[in-house]
């Protein structure tokens, strides 16, 4: 029997990078997955292809609006009656410097708040209630580094601060509610290569130049950290609770 026979998970973001390697990993592990995307159907398609059909559903849900959030709890809700396992994945990094256009910050600012921080908040909110009144279950919040060090980016302080809030959040719900049997654990990825990264690097000089500040002097493949929230989300490790497990190859230890 795979590791996550009999698990529905519900996974943000499943089009691209982190979210397309985990959802490929959940799907080959045995679980139910709902695989929910923002406006890149096809890339969610493509991530969950080797899914039998009756073990996923896709789910559009736009985090710029204010009631996506509940409207994807309550539609993931109803495909099988139970949810087990929430991933928060979805996130954008839109850039802007402290010295651009007041339109350009004040942008960069509410999208990566909205999309990385209230969007997931009040998506793990319908989680932690309905875990409340269902024997518990687990939440896998997906935050950074930048959350802790800061970016090494300058223009992405929105990004960093949004993912220094949903990591406060869920290790609140770890102190809060691990006698209820909510488990809540937060992966803080490095530099991992995705398009998003890879993007952000433009505006830092380039790969090689980022690839020259890493220990291993490598990125991080998206695949490591779909095997990390692989192992979380069979919740056989309720004492990592609260946990923050830093995926960065030694660059950034504490």
């Amino acid at each position: 029997m795979s590791s996550l026979s009999g698990k529905t998970i519900l996974l943000t973001g499943s089009s691209k990078g982190i979210g397309c390697a985990t959802a490929e990993l959940l799907g080959q592990e045995g679980a139910h997955l709902i695989a929910h995307y923002g406006s890149d159907r096809e890339g969610a398609e493509q991530a969950t292809r080797n899914i039998p059909t009756d073990r996923k559903i896709l789910i559009h849900a736009d985090f710029n609006s204010p009631e996506a959030a509940r409207n994807l709890w309550e539609e993931s809700l109803a495909w099988r009656g139970k949810i087990d396992v929430l991933v928060a994945n979805a996130a954008i990094m839109p850039e802007a410097a402290f010295s651009d256009t007041d339109e350009q910050w004040e942008k960069a600012w509410y999208s990566a708040f909205q999309v990385n921080a209230t969007a997931p908040a009040f998506l793990i909110r319908e989680a932690v209630n309905y875990f409340l009144e269902n024997s518990g279950g687990t939440i896998i919040g997906i935050s950074s580094w930048a959350a802790q060090r800061g970016a090494g980016n300058m223009k992405l302080g929105a990004y960093s601060a949004s993912k220094a809030a949903i990591a406060a959040l869920v290790k609140t719900i770890a102190r809060a509610y691990g006698k209820d049997g909510i488990y809540a654990y937060l992966v803080s990825p490095g530099v991992v290569r995705t398009g998003m990264s890879l993007t952000s690097a433009i505006t830092q000089g380039g790969e090689d130049k980022i690839t020259a500040t890493l220990a291993m002097g490598e990125w991080v493949p998206p695949q490591d950290i779909a095997e990390m929230i692989a192992f979380l989300a069979t919740g056989k490790q309720k004492q990592l609770s609260g946990a923050t497990l830093d995926i960065n190859g030694a660059s950034y230890i504490r």
